[in-house]
């Protein structure tokens, strides 16, 4: 059911002094900031050959983001994500198995204008999952 690994969400204190470290230190690509309102985030992406990074950082006070970096002020990584070729059957198959998605378990759309939703961290070994759908080329 999963596809590939699509990115590692990483929330950071800095989003620009993040981006300018993979970009000096590691010779990274990195996307422009862009706000994700409907997310309470600011995120960018940094490109690799295999995957993406996606450097998270709040937008506004109520940001569930903000409350993750009040507890890990240094930031830290925040949650995988996964491409799914159906996102429908990919949530029906999950509560099939017992899995809670979160918020109203419907997808909304993402960073990257594609369906998405999170899934409970309790579910999976402690991480938070994202799936995408992404249509198969």
């Amino acid at each position: 059911m999963i596809g590939r690994l699509n990115h590692v969400a990483i929330v950071v204190p800095d989003l620009a002094a993040a981006a300018l470290m993979y970009e000096t230190a590691l010779g990274a690509t990195v996307t422009p900031p862009k706000a994700l309102p409907e997310h309470g985030v600011t995120t960018v992406f940094v490109e690799l050959p295999n995957t993406k990074i996606e450097l998270l950082h709040p937008l506004g006070d109520d940001s569930t983001i903000q409350k993750f970096l009040d507890n890990n002020p240094s930031g830290g990584m925040h949650h995988v994500c996964y491409e799914v070729e159906d996102i429908h059957a990919a949530i029906a198959h999950l509560v099939g198995q017992g899995a809670r998605v979160l918020g109203d378990g419907q997808p909304k759309p993402g960073a990257h204008g594609l369906p998405v939703v999170f899934l409970h961290p309790k579910d999976f070994c402690g991480t938070l999952v994202e799936l995408e759908e992404v249509k198969a080329a």
